[in-house]
């Protein structure tokens, strides 16, 4: 015998509350408590409800779901660059943990614009129950602002009175440069991200400090965009620091480089020693495998959308969360060779 739980036929019209309460014989708002708060009738009341609708092809409207609960069962996930790869494992990281919760997720992307990623927080706040946003170019009292209208969870970033989940550089840039300094390397540069990014600022800081403690000159050389296409235009500026390692804001921006290099001569890791940062998918592919610090997006995508669904429930505890990193070795690092 064939499946009957399939999907209404194209045209039909879609099954709803009513249709199930008719077959099971209860009353709509039984069926809209078992299908939308599990665990507030019986289990086998719930069973009976499910396998109807599941028989019916019923789905779920957001829309109509948010009336009974408040609640749309939706979260918005904005991103600064969805182009950018090290947003793969968050947004998978996120997923898994939204899936586990019945919720799903409303993916938007900012394209580094300040404006837009304004813009379309206030309009995803519409239609979600909380918002994640991740790298945001926005300034505190802006985030802090759009807070205050409905739950929100910074990443990649802490924001005064508003919970996050962000990476703490410090672990793995002090491996970074203990080994540089270790391998005889005594001027470095930084190869700056977006000038509007909390985190490339933290990192400068970070890299600058740690530098100045152990006797090393460093200069910051700003990229164009955090892409290998900003990394390979800086080629001629990191040239003219005389620096005989580059740490880079990211990934890309760091294999950007590595293919400058190579197209102009430029010998890595004999002339110039390569860290990227993240541990993106393929940055041991590169030619000379690059060496980084790695993060666990994956592991900060979970972790927000948890802080994301206790905020909406009201849970305030652990406004900050701060993850490790650490460095990964490969061939991009040597001791100088000039």
């Amino acid at each position: 015998m064939g499946d009957k739980r399939r999907p209404a036929a194209k045209g039909k019209t879609p099954a709803t509350i009513y249709d199930i309460a008719r077959i099971t014989g209860v009353n709509p708002s039984t069926v809209s408590r078992a299908l939308n708060q599990p665990g507030r009738v019986s289990a086998s009341t719930e069973q009976r409800i499910r396998e109807a609708a599941a028989d019916l092809g019923y789905r779920t409207n957001p829309m109509a779901r948010a009336l009974p609960t408040g609640k749309t069962g939706t979260l918005g996930l904005l991103v600064s660059d969805l182009t950018n790869p090290v947003y793969f494992d968050l947004v998978r990281g996120a997923e898994r943990i939204a899936r586990e919760h019945d919720t799903m997720l409303i993916f938007a992307d900012s394209q580094e614009s300040p404006e837009l990623e304004r813009s379309t927080a206030e309009r995803l706040q519409i239609a979600v129950d909380g918002l994640l946003l991740v790298a945001s170019r926005l300034e505190d009292a802006q985030i802090q602002e759009l807070a205050a209208a409905k739950p929100i969870v910074a990443v990649n970033r802490p924001v005064p009175g508003v919970p996050s989940v962000a990476p703490d550089v410090q672990p793995g840039m002090v491996e970074s440069l203990d080994l540089l300094h270790g391998l005889g390397h005594r001027r470095i540069a930084y190869l700056a991200g977006p000038e509007a990014s909390w985190m490339n600022g933290m990192k400068w800081v970070t890299a600058h400090d740690l530098a100045v403690d152990r006797g090393m000159s460093i200069v910051e050389i700003q990229s164009s965009a955090p892409t290998r296409e900003g990394g390979t235009e800086a080629f001629a500026d990191v040239m003219a620091a005389d620096v005989t390692a580059v740490l880079a804001y990211n990934d890309l921006i760091a294999l950007g480089l590595i293919g400058a290099c190579q197209q102009h001569g430029v010998a890595v890791p004999r002339d110039l020693s390569l860290i990227g940062f993240d541990d993106i998918f393929g940055a041991d592919l590169s030619a000379p495998a690059l060496s980084t610090v790695r993060c666990s997006w994956g592991d900060m995508g979970s972790r927000a959308v948890s802080k994301l669904l206790g905020a909406i429930e009201g849970d305030a505890s652990g406004a900050e969360l701060n993850l490790p990193t650490e460095f990964v070795s490969r061939a991009s690092v040597a001791a100088p060779g000039r």
